[in-house]
């Protein structure tokens, strides 16, 4: 599986087309940025996956070995992924991030990107009713994603 990946954040563009009032799954935290794993996929689209300090699910690559990931559950957040076409969406600031997170994430990227893309090719076999999940387990991997805002992206009618 090839891809390309580096660090980012999203831009006040993006935040300015995709507000809470009308996004509440997507993380608005005022004067905290939406740092990112950038995943370059050959669909034609970014996912950006966000670095969380607390996760309480699984839809996640947790840390283990990182001092943050002692005292509570941070983590790679699938559930609240972002889909983007355009670069207007990334920033050109640096996204910084734990060292020791970034080290781990590093080791462990072939296996990110995996989780990551099965995550959503997931979400795109349900909802194009090609291959459904049981409610149940829908609800539990895709209840509160932000995977439904990005349909046009994603090219789901």
């Amino acid at each position: 599986m090839e891809y390309l990946e580096s660090l980012y954040l999203l831009s006040q563009d993006f935040v300015q087309d995709y507000p809470a009032s009308s996004y509440p799954e997507l993380m608005h935290k005022q004067g905290r940025p939406y740092s990112c794993l950038l995943i370059e996929t050959h669909e034609g689209y970014f996912i950006c996956v966000p670095f969380r300090s607390s996760i309480k699910h699984k839809n996640a690559f947790l840390f283990t070995g990182t001092a943050r990931s002692l005292a509570s559950r941070s983590g790679l957040d699938y559930s609240k992924i972002v889909i983007v076409k355009e670069k207007k969406y990334l920033d050109d600031k640096p996204a910084i991030v734990d060292q020791d997170e970034y080290n781990e994430m590093r080791t462990h990227l072939p296996k990110i990107v995996e989780q990551v893309n099965n995550y959503v090719r997931t979400y795109i076999d349900h909802v194009t009713g090609k291959k459904l999940l049981h409610p149940r387990q829908y609800a539990r991997s895709y209840g509160f994603s932000t995977l439904p805002y990005f349909h046009d992206v994603l090219g789901i009618e």
